[in-house]
């Protein structure tokens, strides 16, 4: 069974624009370091030769991932998007009750979470919880330090 992503429009745009600067001049940039890396002589000890080679392989690696992940991505419609229950393109405020601390989180697909901004997965634990839930919906989260209760205080629009 195939992997589903599950991306948003604006998630979807950037991953695309990765995917075109990789193939329009990454591929080359490296091609470039390669055919330098040639010229210094013998290929078997030549750490530039070896490392542009990796970084090659890694850059094919990743363009094949990302050719997969965006012909099998669901996107979500950010107009679309029902501000009923927590969903994929949605931010949730929440209100950890233990310790009566407001906070924010935009629940995305896995392929566009940033822990620094608060962008969390909808399979993340704390994702997976509030998903599906309404406006004053309590959820409880299993943490490593123990249960966690969030009470769903705002749903708005990522």
């Amino acid at each position: 069974m195939a992997q589903e992503f599950v991306l948003t429009k604006k998630g979807k745009i950037e991953l695309e624009q990765e995917l075109e600067y990789l193939i329009s001049t990454r591929r080359a940039e490296i091609s470039e370091q390669i055919k330098e890396a040639r010229s210094f002589g013998d290929l078997s000890e030549n750490a530039e030769y070896t490392e542009a080679r990796n970084e090659q392989s890694r850059v094919e690696g990743r363009i094949q991932e990302l050719e997969n992940i965006l012909r099998l991505a669901t996107i979500v419609d950010d107009d679309e998007v029902n501000l009923e229950r927590v969903g994929i393109g949605t931010k949730v405020r929440i209100l950890d009750i233990e310790f009566n601390e407001e906070e924010s989180y935009t629940v995305m697909g896995p392929m566009e979470t940033n822990a620094a901004q608060h962008i969390i997965s909808n399979e993340s634990p704390v994702g997976r919880a509030l998903m599906g839930k309404a406006v004053g919906d309590e959820v409880v989260v299993a943490a490593p330090s123990g249960a966690i209760t969030f009470k769903i205080l705002e749903i708005s629009r990522a």
